[in-house]
């Protein structure tokens, strides 16, 4: 059998490749993301309760409370707690909504504060003013044809929960979460289509009380006790995308990670293997919420370290049933692994927050250390797409860096223009030449706000600035950066003007 080939002109595949690069979808959700404990502050404000950022402190003590090493369940006079004021979103949301809509925005991706819908993390009655906020708050939205995307639980286990639980470490948990998911899909069913079940799930295992309320006890088995609140949360993740699509007929359940490719720091076997398993401890989580089940490598790595899982038969029929709709992640950088003891003491440094990572020695980074990799960012989507096959929704993606406020008000922010550029020109090639199904961008924040892994506010990742220092000082004026007018100009395109 002959199989005749009519080949295509070169210049009309060059044609056809300038024309796909940068086309997105017509119904590309452009948008941001913040997130309540980063930016509303008004902590004790309406009868909202304490959650664990709220006890998360400003000062070297910070990444010790948030890994579970350091107990902290109430505030003190000696630390300073930047959640509590944060920017005031709070006060400031119809400005602040306003201001994304002058964007463009099509998403908005923001989450609802556990301890202001349920003070004390599983009451029987909800607190009504807390439930008023966010009907205003996603009216507000609507008003504007901005599509709400909620996330349920964004690093905010109840501090009620935590002393009388001992946070996800105990399955009694599952059904807190339950009630307050039955709550808020009650309140907002046909307002809000997009959900997320939890924020980067994999970070409990890197700070496991910001990510669970996890406090370690001397004697416990570290390792075990985070294995075990994280198949609580999945389980309980699962539930709730069972309970949503029964609640709501036009629900979009997804799940949410801290994503970012391992690359091999070499060529050799043992950096591949490396690198490979560096990844599955990010995949495991999303392989349980996406495939409904745990890969079989996670049962024999918890054997081979001993753990046994309070998982029952009821456990895997939910995780079966209640698998996501799409995947959702955020993306600031690669990372880069190695087996060898010397290359990794020699090039180890900081990544996203609390993951490790090895200095790649091909990237430049930020000011933070964070390793910039636009190329990454479709390399991350390919990997997610060809292991799950289910939409994908880049959730976070942004720079922190310094600003600059000028004597006549402007800020000029054209390093944040070149990250944001560089990772959307990306995007549109993993759309249009890869064929990857993505729903929509929101870049994290829109607006400045309070640093997750370090409490600061120079640290800043917004569109519009927000005067407030990390020492709490501040008028709270919004103002519009450089980039404010080019990210509009970006959605006015969809995608087409990167300039």
């Amino acid at each position: 059998m002959v199989v005749q080939v009519t080949a295509m002109p070169l210049f009309a595949i060059h044609i056809k490749e300038v024309f796909c690069m940068s086309t997105f979808p017509k119904n590309f959700l452009w948008g941001g993301a913040t997130a309540a404990n980063q930016c509303e502050g008004a902590y004790n404000v309406d009868g909202r309760g304490l959650s664990t950022v709220d006890v998360i402190p400003f000062g070297p003590d910070r990444m010790k409370v948030s890994r579970g090493q350091m107990k902290m369940l109430a505030c003190d006079e000696e630390h300073r707690y930047p959640a509590h004021e944060a920017v005031d979103l709070y006060h400031h949301y119809k400005e602040d909504i306003a201001l994304f809509a002058e964007m463009g925005f099509k998403v908005y991706r923001f989450s609802i504060a556990w301890t202001r819908i349920l003070p004390n993390g599983d009451d029987a009655v909800p607190n009504e003013a807390g439930l008023a906020f966010y009907d205003s708050l996603i009216d507000e939205c609507r008003k504007y044809g901005i599509e709400p995307l909620i996330t349920i639980c964004h690093f905010d286990t109840p501090i009620a929960l935590i002393k009388k639980y001992g946070g996800w470490k105990d399955r009694r948990m599952i059904d807190a979460y339950l009630h307050y998911c039955e709550v808020i899909f009650d309140r907002y069913k046909g307002r809000v289509h997009y959900w997320l079940t939890f924020n980067e799930i994999n970070m409990l295992l890197h700070m496991p009380f910001m990510g669970a309320g996890v406090l370690f006890e001397e004697g416990e088995n570290e390792l075990e006790v985070k294995y075990r609140a994280a198949h609580y949360e999945i389980v309980a993740s699962a539930r709730a995308v069972k309970l949503a699509h029964e609640m709501m007929s036009d629900a979009m359940m997804g799940c949410m990670l801290a994503a970012g490719q391992y690359y091999p720091f070499t060529c050799r076997p043992d950096d591949v293997y490396t690198a490979m398993e560096a990844d599955r401890d990010n995949y495991f989580f999303i392989d349980a919420q996406a495939r409904g089940e745990y890969p079989v490598w996670a049962w024999k790595r918890m054997e081979r370290a001993g753990i046994t899982l309070d998982c029952t038969a009821d456990d895997l029929a939910v995780m079966k049933e209640g698998t996501v709709d799409f995947i959702s992640f955020s993306y600031y950088a690669s990372r880069a692994a190695s087996a060898d003891p010397e290359t990794v003491k020699k090039y180890r440094k900081p990544g996203n927050a609390a993951i490790m990572s090895l200095k790649n020695p091909y990237l430049d980074a930020s000011e933070w250390g964070w390793q910039i990799d636009p190329l990454g960012l479709r390399i991350t989507m390919n990997t997610l797409y060809d292991r799950y096959r289910k939409p994908l929704f880049i959730v976070e993606n942004g720079l922190g860096a310094v600003d600059t406020v000028e004597a006549d008000g402007s800020i000029h922010d054209p390093y944040r223009i070149d990250y944001l550029r560089a990772h959307i020109e990306t995007m549109g090639k993993a759309i249009s030449q890869d064929g990857l199904p993505l729903l929509g961008y929101t870049m994290w924040g829109p607006i400045d706000l309070v640093s997750a892994s370090t409490g600061e506010m120079k640290k800043r990742y917004g569109f519009i600035y927000v005067d407030k220092d990390n020492d709490g000082n501040g008028t709270l004026t919004r103002r519009r950066k450089d980039s404010f007018y080019w990210y509009k100009k970006v959605i006015a395109s969809n995608g087409e003007d990167l300039d």
